[in-house]
């Protein structure tokens, strides 16, 4: 795992950056892709449901990370057992 990236993202017409793994980054992305909508759409809701306590970067990630174990839950709960 390489060392956090600052990547620009236009939040309600503001110009920010958040520091992410490429890794989070790029399932940042491809969730954006899937659901069908802009990343800067997705990082706004993101950054508007977000605890004013929590930074930008960390909410992103726990949001990808969500997305991830709920699609894993899915997969497992689909398994025939």
């Amino acid at each position: 795992m390489g060392r956090p990236v600052k990547h620009s993202l236009t939040l309600k017409g503001h110009r920010t950056s958040v520091t992410l793994e490429d890794e989070f980054w790029r399932a940042f992305r491809e969730i954006a892709k899937e659901d069908g909508r802009a990343l800067n759409d997705l990082a706004a809701e993101i950054d508007a449901a977000r605890d004013p306590d929590t930074g930008l970067a960390s909410a992103i990630r726990v949001y990808v990370l969500g997305r991830y174990l709920s699609a894993h839950r899915r997969d497992t709960d689909a398994i025939p057992t």
